[in-house]
This record gives C-alpha cells, structure tokens and sequence, in this order.
C-alpha cells in the first residue's frame, strides 16, 4: 500500500476507482478524497477503532467495530457505529482478556462481509482517525481481500504518530537518555492524560474511536490551528 506524506491521494484514489470491481469498494474511491491544503477545521473526519483477534492480520481478524464521526470542534456520537463480528480466525483466549468479547457473544454475530457496504458508506468522503495506523489499515485491507479479493487505501490522521511527533523529540529523547528515563508512552490512555482528559474504559471498539477522536481534538487544540492544511496531520 503506498503511503506517505508526499502521496497524491487524489489521484490515488480516482485511479482506484477505476480499478476497483467490488461496488462498494468503487463507489469509496468514487466519491473521492478531500484536498490536502483543506484546512483541518474544514475536514470531515471519523475516528475509527477494530478490536481483534491478535496483532497480524495474515493470522488473526477483526472482532470487533467502532467507528464515531466527528470534526476538530465537534464529535457527533449520534452518527457513531458499533458492531461485533463473528472472527474468521480462531479467538484466542489471550484476546478475549484483553477485549473480553467471548466465544459466546460471537456465536450469533454476522459475518464481516454483511457490513462490508454500510462500513464503507460510513467511511467514504472522510478522513479516517486513529490510534497507531498499522491496524486499522492492515486488518481492512486483509479483511476486505478475503472477502471481495480486494484490498483498500486511504489515507489516516494517526494520533500515536501525532503524539510521537510532540513527546518523542531528539532533544527529549537525549534528556531521556541521560537521565535514565524510558521515553513517554504514546499508549492511547497515557496520551489523554498529558491533555486532561477523562479516562475510559480500554479496548471496547466504540469508546476507543471516541477517545481516539476526543485526543484528535486536543492535539490540534495545543498543536495546530483551524487552518492547518489537512497535509500536516495525515499519512
């Protein structure tokens, strides 16, 4: 998947949508991808969250989906989506410690590819929201390519990067260093606590995308300005 700053998303995606066969898949890219000098103030975003069944997404799949549109000023929690999906690959009981979703609760949950429509039309013509990008992006795409034998790009505003960028400078990384210090968490619930923010409840799919977008608002609020291009943030 090509990635990167200096991507042209815009093009990328009107190439995809060319390319694209799935009608859902090609009606995402269709409706395009906002321009990367619009200011942040002016984008539509939603913060999105997958709990899983492991960390690789040739091994393990998605279990869960939340999702909560929003902008930098606003989170709009009646738009917001959960849904548990029944796991393609085995549940691990490592996993199910850590999400607490069980066999049980998976037992009569739908399978990935009846959502697959409604998940894209709530993602198309927004910028995508979340907290350490590997995730979000590897499991949709792989989820996607088994199910429609084609994957998905687009591009990410990565809060844990964001939060990388500010905590994790070579001049703190020096002092760290010296002083004897581990660097700072970019944990998502670490990251909230640097800008006050109330603590939620861990790895439930919706209260994680909110609180991934909650930490999108104070950043921009401490670190950025209404007009900084949408290039500055996105990935």
């Amino acid at each position: 998947m090509p990635q990167g700053k200096r991507l042209d998303w815009s093009s990328r995606f009107a190439f995809l949508a060319e390319a694209s066969k799935h009608p859902s898949l090609k009606a995402f890219y269709q409706h395009g991808v906002v321009a990367a000098s619009t200011p942040i103030a002016d984008v539509s975003l939603v913060a999105l969250d997958f709990e899983t069944t492991g960390l690789d997404p040739r091994r393990d799949s998605i279990v869960s989906i939340g999702l909560v549109p929003m902008t930098i000023s606003r989170i709009r929690c009646n738009g917001a989506r959960h849904w548990v999906i029944k796991p393609e690959t085995r549940l691990h009981s490592s996993s199910v410690m850590i999400h607490g979703i069980t066999h049980s609760v998976v037992e009569d949950a739908p399978e990935f590819s009846t959502i697959i429509d409604t998940l894209l039309a709530h993602l198309q013509g927004k910028t995508v929201v979340v907290h350490y990008s590997a995730i979000e992006r590897r499991f949709l795409h792989a989820a996607l390519m088994r199910h429609i034998q084609e994957g998905i790009e687009f591009p990410v505003i990565d809060t844990m990067e964001i939060e990388a960028r500010y905590t994790r400078t070579w001049r703190q990384t020096l002092w760290n260093g010296l002083m004897g210090r581990q660097p700072s968490s970019i944990r998502l619930t670490d990251s909230r606590t640097r800008y006050h923010l109330p603590y939620y409840r861990q790895h439930h799919a919706l209260t994680d995308a909110l609180a991934c977008g909650e930490l999108l608002q104070a950043q921009c609020a401490t670190h950025f300005t209404p007009s900084t291009p949408l290039s500055a943030l996105w990935s």
